[in-house]
């Protein structure tokens, strides 16, 4: 179960057992989510600075895609090799 929480997607963990989460918490598309998602929040800083006032995450996740989405997967997947 997905539960919408301050802008961003929050697993609900009640229903699961502590070695479902571990699993979760552990896997490397769970990582790259986190990577991703900090990604957004440092972009969403960074623009609604530059705005003077807070652009929302919603705004900040789009341009952050269409922007810079595609070069850090490639600069991540190259560091990794």
């Amino acid at each position: 179960m997905i539960q919408e929480h301050k802008g961003s997607a929050v697993s609900d963990t009640r229903e699961m057992s502590s070695d479902s989460k571990e699993m979760v918490m552990n896997s490397a598309l769970y990582r790259e989510f986190l990577a991703e998602r900090e990604e957004i929040l440092r972009h969403k800083w960074i623009e609604s600075e530059k705005q003077g006032y807070d652009i929302g995450f919603e705004r900040a996740l789009l341009d952050w895609i269409v922007k810079y989405r595609s070069n850090w997967r490639k600069a991540r997947k190259e560091s990794r090799s």
